[in-house]
């Protein structure tokens, strides 16, 4: 009977599972998104929020104790002077899990994890923020050069096509078309 047992093993040995979320908070933090499965998202987001937690303090301590989770230098120096600085005001509820659907190959449910405070999308930067312009229909009217001559346009394009195949300059090729009027 597993009762109030809550921890997910996810079917690994606690050596190889402290390792894999070892090696996924690194990437998390570095990357700041990671897509993965919602077993492990879930055990990987009680694996890293509270050291998001302990980043906000900066001292030797934290950052040893930070360490000997992440075992990754550049990743413990991105939290503490990238992340940290970001969140300080935050209480809590550091990263955010989408569902973006099941895989392919064996429906695993799928997701992706990402620190709330670097989604652009969500906060109403980039391209979510872009305005609208002014839509306008395009003019129906022709030039007075297409109107005038037609045909004198259309053996020009045609003219034109050759040339490029001959080799011949677009400027030399001006010149032989352009009629007196």
């Amino acid at each position: 009977m597993r009762h109030q047992r809550v921890f997910n093993h996810l079917g690994r040995t606690s050596a190889h599972r402290k390792s894999m979320l070892a090696n996924m908070a690194s990437s998390l933090i570095l990357h700041k998104r990671i897509t993965t499965t919602t077993a492990k998202a879930k055990a990987l987001k009680t694996y890293v929020e509270p050291l998001i937690t302990k980043s906000k303090e900066d001292s030797t301590h934290s950052r040893r104790t930070v360490f000997s989770y992440l075992k990754d230098k550049v990743a413990v120096s991105e939290l503490f002077r990238e992340i940290s600085p970001k969140i300080a005001d935050r209480p809590g509820g550091y990263t955010r899990i989408l569902k973006i659907g099941n895989r392919i190959g064996d429906n695993a449910e799928m997701c992706i994890l990402e620190l709330v405070d670097y989604n652009e999308a969500m906060l109403g930067g980039g391209e979510a923020a872009k305005q609208k312009g002014t839509r306008r229909r395009r003019s129906t009217k022709k030039s007075a050069t297409e109107a005038a001559t037609p045909k004198a346009a259309r053996s020009a394009a045609g003219k034109s096509k050759k040339s490029a195949e001959s080799g011949v300059k677009p400027d030399e090729e001006a010149k032989t078309l352009t009629t007196p009027s």
